[in-house]
């Protein structure tokens, strides 16, 4: 099943995103049935990743690397990641999590310009409606 979620991001732009099932469906679950909930942005390379979230699960058919604009859950930290481009580490032209990550969905709207501000910032996840 598909979920349209946005992220409203204090002092910036929202962003769309569409959550999958498929891949992890425990995680997408949760996920939905936490909603809405707010957290803290951080940057890392061309990765958005969120204070810790009131999703918990462990890994679900994790995976590292990933793709372009994947949005996944880090069950090592509990956070939801947003992936623009290249993190800091892996092999060139690959985006690679810190350790392997669940994938929920897909980044709808890709501007990538929302990471020069993001860091620090206050995002509120919600059902899109």
């Amino acid at each position: 099943m598909k979920y349209s979620v946005i992220i409203e991001i204090s002092h910036s732009s929202n962003i769309s995103l569409e959550l999958d099932d498929k891949d992890s469906p425990n995680t997408v679950h949760e996920f939905i049935e936490k909603l809405p909930f707010t957290v803290e942005l951080n940057v890392w390379g061309d990765e958005i990743y969120t204070s810790k979230s009131p999703v918990s699960q462990p890994e679900e058919n994790a995976k590292s690397p990933v793709e372009l604009n994947d949005v996944a859950y880090w069950p090592t930290g509990k956070a939801i990641c947003l992936f623009y481009g290249p993190t800091p580490i892996g092999n060139p032209g690959e985006i690679t999590p810190a350790s392997p990550v669940n994938i929920i969905g897909k980044i709808i709207s890709p501007d990538k310009s929302i990471l020069e501000n993001a860091h620090s910032e206050h995002a509120t996840f919600s059902l899109k409606s």
